[in-house]
């Protein structure tokens, strides 16, 4: 219970490291950064674990979960903290199952139950409560919840497309090459948004528990918790994220926790809970 109160405490804190640091890297460059990080730290235990003939082989896949599940969602979270809480933020990226479930019935045409359907209106309805009144364009708010939202829609899409292609690989090996991947398409864009100043120690800092503990850490306790629990009851510990993410933002930023924000979280999740079956006694329709 330990290993997954902490991953849910270090994912809901990426979005408090990415609000103090984008500022003054740049959404692109910050991605950059941590990802690098992350794959530095992960690679080794996937290549000393399993080696890198899996890697070799899928290499064209590993291209496009690199960019559809880090890559580009990343970015597009970042740009979000630029506008947007990190406490909002975390609530925005919550909704990830829903667009899983809606990409799996546009894309591979799986049936939803009632119930599933039922999750996913409650899942949207608290979405659109949550954002009520920020869909303003003038000030940056509707461009970053439409961002972070495009970024949770491409979540959904990578975890189909292993689900389809890449289930001979493990989670782990996955996860490292796809952010290595991830790592060598960002480098030249890293490079080429680097900020004109150096960032404050504080930025790196942020960047650098983003990347180490946030990203690597939180996947390596992740993976662990996967082959103790299986995948439905660790798969729950998105429902905590948002939660630490309020939490972090209130206790270090100072931000405000709205009651908005609580009625749009609780629907999210109780729509989300719906929509993955963990309501559900049944099991969910192929």
């Amino acid at each position: 219970m330990f290993d997954f109160i902490l991953i849910a405490a270090l994912w809901g804190g990426s979005f408090l490291f990415m609000r103090a640091a984008v500022p003054e890297f740049g959404p692109i460059a910050l991605i950059a950064v941590r990802v690098a990080i992350a794959a530095a730290f992960l690679a080794p235990f996937a290549w000393a674990k399993e080696g890198t003939s899996g890697a070799r082989a899928n290499w064209k896949s590993i291209l496009f979960v690199g960019a559809s599940n880090y890559a580009l969602p990343f970015c597009l979270l970042a740009y979000a903290t630029l506008h947007v809480t990190a406490g909002f933020a975390s609530i925005l990226n919550s909704t990830a199952p829903l667009f899983t479930a809606l990409v799996g019935w546009l894309w591979l045409k799986d049936r939803l139950s009632r119930v599933q359907l039922l999750g996913l209106i409650l899942g949207f309805s608290g979405v659109v409560i949550l954002s009520w009144g920020k869909l303003s364009f003038d000030h940056g708010d509707g461009l970053a919840i439409a961002a972070a939202l495009c970024a949770t829609f491409l979540y959904g899409v990578a975890t189909h497309f292993t689900k389809c292609f890449m289930m001979g690989m493990s989670p782990l090996s996955l996860t490292a090459w796809g952010l290595a991947a991830a790592a060598v398409m960002l480098a030249p864009l890293g490079i080429w948004a680097a900020p004109p100043v150096n960032p404050s120690p504080m930025a790196w800092g942020s960047v650098i528990a983003l990347g180490l503990a946030c990203t690597a850490l939180a996947f390596y306790l992740f993976f662990g918790l996967l082959a103790k629990w299986g995948a439905t009851r660790t798969i729950a510990v998105g429902f905590l994220i948002p939660v630490f993410g309020m939490l972090w933002g209130r206790i270090f930023l100072g931000e405000v926790v709205t009651l908005r924000m609580v009625l749009g979280t609780a629907i999210i999740i109780a729509g989300t809970s719906l929509t993955s079956g963990l309501l559900s006694t049944s099991s969910p329709a192929r």
